[in-house]
């Protein structure tokens, strides 16, 4: 059970997910930068464990950033990635195809 809401969790395992993809894809310097074992950070950034008001607390120091700006997520662009932490830059070269749907509506 967490302290926090779930859209705080979201907030807070994106950017762990988002310092992951900063240290390389690894989890080993965000584990030791804020003091916690891999195994666990990975859990936490997966949704397999609930983000602590702790480890918040420690994530929002290692970025230097207010524990509210941390939770609400004004500390870093909406366009990262909630699943892999990659920033939006990561995707400029990368065409979006839209489908349009209105042509499968008419099957049978």
């Amino acid at each position: 059970m967490s302290d926090l809401t779930a859209k705080e969790q979201r907030s807070v395992r994106t950017t762990l997910l988002f310092l992951r993809v900063r240290a390389g894809g690894a989890w080993e310097p965000v584990a030791k930068a804020l003091h916690v074992e891999e195994d666990t950070i990975a859990k936490v950034a997966h949704g397999k464990r609930p983000v602590t008001a702790r480890l918040a607390i420690r994530v929002a120091r290692l970025i230097e950033v207010g524990v509210d700006d941390l939770l609400a997520g004004r500390h870093m662009s909406s366009r990262v990635c909630p699943h892999c932490g990659h920033p939006p830059d990561d995707f400029v070269d990368e065409e979006t195809v839209v489908i349009d749907p209105s042509p499968l509506r008419n099957m049978p």
